[in-house]
């Protein structure tokens, strides 16, 4: 068994990204799989190609994909990817689509077909802070679930995907007065605990995860 995992490369004015500071700290055997990580640009549509052609490289049996949601406290793993784009900022090509479908012949959404809750318990239990999201934003983090996810559902491709966004690195918060960070190394810990949880289950646990608001 093969899975992909990716980090994006620094954007938005960042000299660096979380993501791909700990998924290149992964170690490249986990629990059963091979796993291969790779850095991934911060770019519309080529983000999709660039995750995809590697996937297909390589054979990959799971997609995780992380990214850098700055002020989150917590590991978020995403339970939904929607079919739009709408970014505040340029992406790291100058491109900024405003309320610009995906795919405009896709659904409006995509669950995330990895075990989205038994990912998030799995890291609660080794004492790092995780919670279910439901909403991976509409920038480049939502544009890859929603793609990659799409990708394998027209395709037909028996590979099951999902994402997780971490917060910012200690160097990242220090001129930022409140703003949560984590490091790398406890990042990388639960990205490994994910991939475990990946490989342990197949159907995701029936436990409650929802919010009020």
């Amino acid at each position: 068994m093969k899975i992909l995992v990716t980090g994006f490369d620094p954007f938005g004015g960042e000299t660096v990204n979380p993501a791909f500071e700990a998924v290149k700290r992964l170690p490249r055997k986990i629990a059963g799989f091979d796993v291969e990580v790779i850095e991934i640009p911060t770019v519309f549509h080529k983000s999709i190609r660039v995750i995809m052609d590697r996937a297909e490289e390589i054979g990959a049996d799971r997609i995780l994909m992380v990214g850098q949601a700055g002020g989150r406290f917590e590991i978020t793993v995403e339970r939904i990817g929607i079919n739009v784009d709408d970014a505040r900022i340029p992406d790291n090509e100058g491109n900024r689509p405003v309320d610009v479908p995906i795919d405009p012949e896709g659904p409006a959404v995509y669950f995330a077909t990895l075990p989205v809750k038994a990912i998030t318990e799995r890291i609660r239990s080794c004492g790092i802070p995780a919670k279910i999201s439901n909403t991976a934003g509409t920038f480049v983090c939502n544009h890859v679930l929603y793609g990659v996810l799409n990708e394998t559902a027209k395709r037909k491709l028996p590979v099951k995907a999902g994402f997780i966004h971490v917060p910012f690195l200690p160097g990242q918060a220090v001129s930022r007065d409140g703003v949560p960070s984590m490091s790398a190394e406890t990042i990388a810990a639960a990205l490994k605990t994910a991939v475990e949880a990946v490989a342990a289950v197949d159907e995701d646990l029936k436990i409650t995860g929802g919010l009020e608001h």
